[in-house]
């Protein structure tokens, strides 16, 4: 892996959404993320979030911006 490669990586992966996470609600009640697809636990009754994982990574072991924030549903 060259320095730019690892650059990229560092921007695209690790960069924090800009107006926050977003979720929609499936018909079947499920909550999904808008950015990645991945279902969501409810958090507080208003708020949603990635199942746990490793550091940094969602349930599935995928590193995406938004799995340390909280997602609202739109709509």
């Amino acid at each position: 892996m060259t320095s730019i490669d690892v650059a990229i990586s560092l921007v695209t992966h690790l960069r924090p959404p800009a107006s926050g996470a977003s979720a929609t609600r499936l018909p079947g009640g499920a909550v999904v993320c808008d950015a990645c697809g991945c279902r969501l636990s409810d958090a507080d009754g208003r708020a949603y979030r990635h199942y746990a994982g490793a550091p940094g990574r969602d349930a599935r072991g995928c590193r995406v911006a938004c799995v340390d924030e909280e997602h609202r549903v739109s709509g």
